[in-house]
This record gives structure tokens, sequence and C-alpha cells, in this order.
């Protein structure tokens, strides 16, 4: 399927590794001119070069999305390099992990600032100009915690479902506008995170059984949903958060 975005502007975050690389790539197969984000300069310059080995026009812009006066800069930059984004993927690391009771304000702040927050902010900075020329996709990668909570992932099974309610909201504001504003929630994804989480076989193998698809999902195929999100055929759905998890998510609804 042609997705129709060739020569649109794209400002993904997070996008150095993992999920948010592989919708820096997906957006970039499609011909989308990119601005990339990620805390580490290193790691998003070498992500840049291999996105532009792929013939792909990309601006790497380092920064910390948890930091409002870096997300104020990030958009600049991405004026700047490209024009006003008119799709935004918000994708942020994970927050701290703890249980429920034992998490101090300290973690509980640095959750919210991080993965609530930049979400909002990287929204509020991008939408006006996306109403103004009547087209815009905004796509926030969340998890599935948001439908199924994960036992020690207190942070990001709340501000992940913060995220999810805010983009509800958000949708039906805008969608008069041509602007769609919707989530695609992984389940567990080989990614760095992955391992950080389940670091023996035992573990990771005991995970796998209780997915349907008795797999891992690949960050491409988490990156071809969002795509479609960003996408012209996409115009009607708006609103809507994406499950890409192999089945693991039991619920009807």
């Amino acid at each position: 399927m042609d997705l129709q975005i060739a020569g649109k502007t794209a400002l993904v975050t997070g996008a150095s590794k993992g999920i948010g690389f592989a919708v820096a790539s997906a957006l970039a197969a499609e011909g989308a001119r990119l601005v990339v984000n990620g805390r580490d300069a290193g790691a998003l310059a070498e992500a840049a070069e291999r996105l532009r080995a792929g013939g792909a026009e990309v601006h790497p812009v380092a920064g910390d999305v948890s930091q409002p006066r870096q997300v104020k800069s990030l958009l600049a930059a991405a004026r700047k390099a490209v024009g006003e984004p008119s799709i935004l993927v918000a994708n942020a690391g994970g927050p701290p992990t703890g249980a429920a009771e034992v998490l101090d304000d300290s973690a509980w702040a640095q959750g919210f600032e991080l993965t609530l927050m930049s979400a909002v902010r990287l929204a509020r900075g991008a939408v006006p100009a996306m109403k103004a020329a009547g087209w815009g996709r905004v796509v926030f990668v969340t998890s599935l915690s948001v439908k199924q909570p994960i036992a020690n992932l207190t942070l990001s099974n709340a501000f992940r479902a913060g995220v999810t309610a805010y983009a509800r909201t958000l949708a039906n504001e805008v969608a008069a506008h041509g602007v769609t504003v919707n989530a695609v929630a992984p389940g567990y994804t080989l990614t760095e995170r992955l391992e950080d989480l389940f670091a023996d076989d035992y573990a990771r193998a005991r995970l796998v059984a209780t997915i349907p698809a008795k797999r891992f999902a690949t960050p491409a195929e988490v990156a071809s949903a969002a795509a479609f999100l960003c996408s012209v055929p996409a115009g009607y759905v708006t609103g809507q958060t994406l499950l890409v998890d192999g089945g693991l998510v039991g619920a009807t609804y």
C-alpha cells in the first residue's frame, strides 16, 4: 500500500534505537522528510547515518523530551530544518520500574515528565500548524499496559493510560481540521527495554508462553502499524489505540 506521505515532514522522538528507529525507518521508506530525536547524541548520529544510507533526508536533533525547554528547542529545530512537522510520532523510553507501594515522589515526577508530559508538550507544539494546514497525523507510542497493566511497571501503567486519555480527548478536538490522533500500543517487543526487564532465558520463555503468537514482536512490526496511522489512507481513523501484541490482551473490546 502506498501511504501517500512522500515529501511530508515527520518528527519522531526516541528514534535512536528500538521502536522509534523502526518507525523512522518505515516513514523514510515512504519518502517522508525526517527530524529524529534522542537523548544520546552519539547514538542518534549513528541512527541518522543508517537512515541516510537508505536514501532518506534526515535531520538529527539530540535532546531530552522530559525537559520542557528541550521540547521547545526540538520543535524549533524541526521547523528550521524541514518546516512545520505534519506528522508527529511521540515516543519515549520507559519510566522507572517498581511496585505501586514503594515508588517515591521523585520516581513519580520522573515518570510524569518523561511519559505523559513529553507527549502533551510535543503535541501541543505541533498540532496548531497541522490544524492551520488542514492535515496532520499524531501517533503516540504507548504499551499494551494501557489495556492490561503489567506487574512492577506502575509508572508506565499509570502514565501511558494518561497519554491514551489525552490522545482520545485531543482527537475529538482536532478531527474536523483534518488531523488524526491515535496510539500504537506495542506488546512485548525485541528491544533493549525487554532485555532489561526479562534478563534470563527462563523468564523470557515463560513470557513467550503467554502470548498467543508464541513469540515477541519485532520493532519493524510495531513500526508498520504506526506508519499506517501516519498515512493518508488512515484519514478516517482517529482516537484509536492499535494493539500490536500478538494477541496477548484478552479483552473483547
